[in-house]
């Protein structure tokens, strides 16, 4: 009997090998019986930015055969806002009796006076490079000379 338990006993194990992962098998179906699904909701979100790349005039304006003033003021402005910005221009100089501003109709901005001076506004988002000409009449009564740069400019989002 000897000889005959030999070659059955590696029979036995092989045997007893396949049995083990199927007790594994239960398990994967468990895993797999639910319905799984997912989703992404991926958000970017954009800060709103608002930067003056260029607020470039003349520190000082020297007064004309007339006595009065005048000067351009060049101004680039970006933004990602969707409703725009607007920029109030004021006047911080009490020897100027009068100040007249004008701009290209085609910078796409509106101009409009305010009671301290002007108030220009870009209705959407985008690069503005806005060529601002500035008219100041000097006081008549008094001799003109030179005149510290008498704006103020402010900046505000919509």
């Amino acid at each position: 009997m000897p000889a005959l338990t030999r070659p059955l006993l590696p029979t036995l194990a092989a045997c007893a090998l396949l049995l083990i992962p199927a007790t594994s098998i239960g398990e994967s179906r468990l895993v797999n019986q639910g319905n799984a699904s997912s989703s992404l909701d991926f958000r970017i979100i954009i800060p709103p930015i608002m930067r003056v790349l260029e607020n470039s005039h003349p520190m000082q304006l020297d007064a004309e055969a007339n006595g009065d003033w005048s000067a351009q003021q060049r101004l680039v402005v970006v933004s990602n806002m969707k409703r725009g910005f607007c920029v109030t221009l004021r006047m911080s100089a009490p020897e100027v009796d009068a100040w007249r501003l004008n701009t290209a109709a085609e910078s796409g901005v509106t101009l409009n006076p305010v009671a301290d001076g002007y108030r220009l506004c870009a209705p959407r988002a985008g690069r503005y490079t806005l060529l601002l000409q500035h008219e100041f009449d000097a006081p008549r009564n008094a001799a003109a000379g030179a005149l510290r740069w008498p704006v103020q400019t402010d900046i505000t989002a919509l």
